[in-house]
């Protein structure tokens, strides 16, 4: 049976086989991701798959290639999910296939993989680039670096310093773009990886392990915390005995200390460390025996394997090793989550859009991306804010705004056309109407063949 990659292919032939065409769209309502602005009646060119030239329609009219009218829609910058495991453990075998393509089908035109088979991940970023495979521009790390009783497939053990420089090597040499640590590294491995990343330049982002502090994590220079840990630890007078002890979420809450708290979220945002706190997926993760997933709209778009099977492995498996506390106890921490976000984000530390997918439990790729933005306004983001961390942040985090984060001449041709404004309402950055990517324009119709092949493979797997 023909992949489904080969079905999209084909489906995407009109669009592959045009590149070297004109792409105009035009009469759009152009969102500026940096101030808020919106520039109606607007022509944005495409050559090739970078963005041309943006000005008023009145003054723009092109007369050869291919022309989009764009009324009445709003055009924003390709969607980046910051946090993804592509080809990771019992779903790897849905990365090429499902997962891929489900980004793009929901406006996802760039991911930061957080942890992955390598030669799997680095094959899929180089096909992508090159044109022969249907997915989002990736940055990866390959394998996390974790623990030696690391129960992950897509991770590579660690106990010793040597073993940690030795993956840095490794992973340097083989093109991975960045390290990606997990929370088992042993303490003095963690600072021997920290050290070695410096020594062959390469960043170093990921969990704060259990054995470190989050103020050792910043002065060893790690980029990002994910998923909020180390800020939850140093917000406690018990911080040190987390570095060897077992800790709980009501262990967080019984214990913390709001002076604590503020003392390092001043010195996250002193040395602007970026957060990547998978909102959707922490919610989703702490009330897991409390959400009903088989009630979800979205729900056709994950392979038949993971709700019977996967999903109700991994629901026992947290309520076994994580949800030990009752379920109160957790809804507070949930709460308390988004107030350490809120504060996080007036003191100006900076922010990333990230999902964790597929990873957890119905944390569905693409879809999760526009639910993640909806937890940070409700974390108290204006939608601006919010859709920021998705479009703008990335750019400035890969220090690469001069091709993403805005709709200006230069940029990659990476767009989302949506029938409805998300400053008004971040809820609209699910109504998309057509998306590019890399210049490839992709059609209302073109997104609704691309579903209905995604929803019947997903019957399937």
């Amino acid at each position: 049976m023909q992949t489904l990659q080969k079905l999209i292919f084909s489906l995407a032939l009109l669009t592959l086989v045009a590149r070297a065409q004109t792409v105009a769209i035009t009469h759009a309502k152009v969102i500026d991701t940096i101030g808020g602005t919106i520039q109606s009646d607007t022509t944005v060119v495409i050559e090739g798959n970078r963005i041309t030239s943006v000005a008023r329609s009145t003054r723009l009219k092109p007369k050869t290639g291919r022309v989009i009218d764009a009324h009445g829609a709003y055009l924003i910058p390709g969607l980046w999910d910051m946090h993804t495991h592509v080809y990771f453990d019992s779903t790897a075998a849905d990365g090429t296939d499902i997962v891929l393509p489900l980004f793009l089908a929901n406006g996802i035109t760039g991911i930061r993989d957080m942890g992955s088979a390598l030669d799997p991940v680095l094959h899929a970023r180089d096909e992508i680039a090159a044109h022969r495979l249907l997915g989002p521009r990736m940055f990866v790390s390959g394998p996390m670096l974790d623990g030696p009783t690391s129960h992950y497939k897509a991770a590579i053990a660690i106990t010793t310093p040597d073993d940690g420089r030795k993956a840095v090597d490794m992973l340097k040499s083989r093109g991975a773009d960045f390290i990606k640590v997990q929370s088992g590294v042993p303490r003095e491995a963690y600072f021997a990886i920290a050290d070695e990343a410096k020594k062959v330049g390469i960043v170093f982002e990921g969990h704060v392990p259990d054995a470190i502090r989050a103020s050792e994590a910043v002065a060893a220079g790690q980029h990002t915390f994910e998923h909020l840990i180390g800020v939850f630890e140093a917000s406690s007078p018990d911080e040190t005995k987390y570095l060897i002890g077992k800790k709980t979420v009501g262990m967080f809450l019984v214990t913390y200390d709001s002076r604590l708290e503020d003392g390092i979220i001043q010195l996250l945002a002193q040395n602007q460390v970026w957060q990547c706190p998978t909102l959707f997926w922490e919610r989703g993760q702490w009330l897991v025996d409390a959400i009903d997933y088989t009630k979800d709209p979205d729900l056709a778009y994950a392979p038949h394997s993971w709700v019977v099977k996967h999903w109700p492995a991994a629901q026992k498996g947290i309520l076994n090793n994580l949800d030990v506390d009752p379920l109160p106890i957790r809804e507070k921490f949930v709460d308390h989550e988004l107030d350490i976000v809120r504060k996080l984000h007036a003191a100006d530390v900076p922010f990333l859009a990230g999902t964790d997918t597929p990873a957890g439990v119905d944390v569905i790729p693409g879809i999760s991306l526009h639910l993640e933005l909806q937890r940070f306004v409700a974390a108290g983001f204006t939608p601006l804010q919010a859709l920021q961390t998705a479009t703008l942040n990335p750019a400035k985090f890969f220090n690469r705004l001069n091709d993403f984060g805005t709709v200006k001449p230069g940029r990659f041709a990476d767009l989302v056309l949506l029938e409805a404004n998300p400053l008004a309402d971040i809820a609209n950055t699910r109504k998309i109407k057509a998306v590019v990517t890399d210049g490839h324009y992709l059609s209302q119709q073109d997104l609704t063949q691309l579903q209905a092949k995604l929803k019947q493979l997903a019957a399937t797997r």
